[in-house]
């Protein structure tokens, strides 16, 4: 597993440059879990992003000034050039609405608004040492065990259990601890699933399927999860693009980014279970 480990990241260095917590609702909990109220004519993306941390994850260590989990400016999954801050703020397709401060743990949200449909993108960076809790975050909100809204001037949208789909981007942590929560699916409802990091379809396929969740892009093996691969799969996806169509997106932006033939890229980046 070390071996995997060392190679991931190097994968990774080579494409770069550089409200109140709500708890999660039990499946067998009787409250009505969708009392948040947000205007169902908008639809969310909310992608969680466990930053690069040379300290507190189990990876072989990248130069410091972008492995700092507390620092997401320079973070190689955040604030380096093919991060999530810094490559949709780039986007043609996303404007920028809002950067806010959010607590300890999650250091910064953005919220960004298609520009032709009505689709929001909010995306959170998690401070890396709290990489076990971005990721039962990201499964509390597949399963619709974890909801919230947020108000954008005079709009809310729902994001975690209410998203339309949940993302998950960073290291792959249960390569590093197992999870022993419940995700069992809250309300019959399957939320569309990315999950960019290495070797992900396997680790993460028994919690996705107990929340119901449809995992749309995932990976086989080793891999840089770097933001090209997301924008380009959910460029199809906001089109109306089939799973096939959404997973070969994501390949040839990897491919483009990590200089590899197409045929490697879709092996590494599927779809389904």
């Amino acid at each position: 597993m070390k071996k995997y480990l060392i190679l991931c990241i190097v994968f990774s260095l080579l494409a770069s440059s550089c409200h109140s917590e709500q708890k999660p609702i039990e499946a067998n909990d009787k409250r009505d879990i969708n009392v948040s109220k947000f205007d169902t004519a908008t639809k969310t993306i909310h992608v969680f992003v466990a930053l690069c941390d040379n300290k507190y994850q189990g990876i072989v260590p990248v130069p410091k000034a972008i492995g700092n989990g507390q620092d997401p400016n320079n973070n190689l999954y955040w604030g380096c050039a093919n991060g999530i801050r810094s490559y949709f703020k780039k986007s043609k397709e996303w404007k920028l609405l809002k950067t806010q401060k959010l607590d300890k743990i999650r250091m910064e949200r953005l919220v960004f608004k298609h520009v032709s449909k009505h689709y929001y993108l909010v995306a959170d960076a998690y401070d890396g040492q709290y990489i076990k809790k971005t990721t039962t975050d990201f499964l509390y909100s597949a399963a619709g065990q974890l909801k919230d809204t947020i108000k954008i001037n005079k709009t809310t949208i729902g994001i975690n259990g209410n998203a339309k789909m949940v993302a998950y981007i960073g290291h792959d942590g249960l390569m590093d601890f197992q999870l022993n929560e419940n995700f069992s699916n809250a309300d019959g409802k399957k939320r569309d699933a990315i999950i960019l990091a290495c070797i992900s379809k396997k680790y993460f396929a028994p919690h996705l399927s107990q929340a119901k969740a449809n995992p749309l892009l995932w990976t086989t093996g080793l891999m840089a999860p770097e933001a090209y691969t997301l924008h380009d799969a959910l460029s199809s996806y906001i089109a109306g693009g089939t799973a096939d169509k959404i997973c070969t997106k994501g390949a040839m932006a990897y491919t483009k980014f990590q200089k590899c033939s197409l045929k490697a890229s879709k092996n590494l980046l599927v779809t389904g279970y």
